[in-house]
């Protein structure tokens, strides 16, 4: 099992949880094609059309940025925890 985060302005799409838990592993891309099953709404505010990650999202697997982990094919163990965080911008 992998614990999704979900961040307060993502928590509306699926419903108000804090807390997600998947059986998917291996890659990120695992665990989000499981997310995008289950919560369609939140998936698209991750990933876009193409099913890249979404320049304005930030996901942490186990704490490392997995743009520096290799993107969705970042490995993701099981017991994992991954984070994610929209970017956000202010005036």
């Amino acid at each position: 099992m992998v614990t999704v985060l979900v961040p307060g302005p993502l928590r509306g799409e699926v419903g108000g949880a804090a807390r997600l838990t998947v059986r998917a592993h291996g890659t990120l891309r695992d665990v989000l094609d499981e997310l995008a099953d289950g919560w369609p709404r939140l998936s698209r505010r991750i990933r876009d059309e193409r099913g890249d990650l979404r320049r304005y999202v930030n996901v942490y697997v186990d704490g490392e940025d997995c743009r520096h982990a290799g993107g969705l094919a970042a490995p993701v163990r099981p017991g994992a925890e991954v984070r994610v965080l929209p970017s956000v911008a202010g005036g």
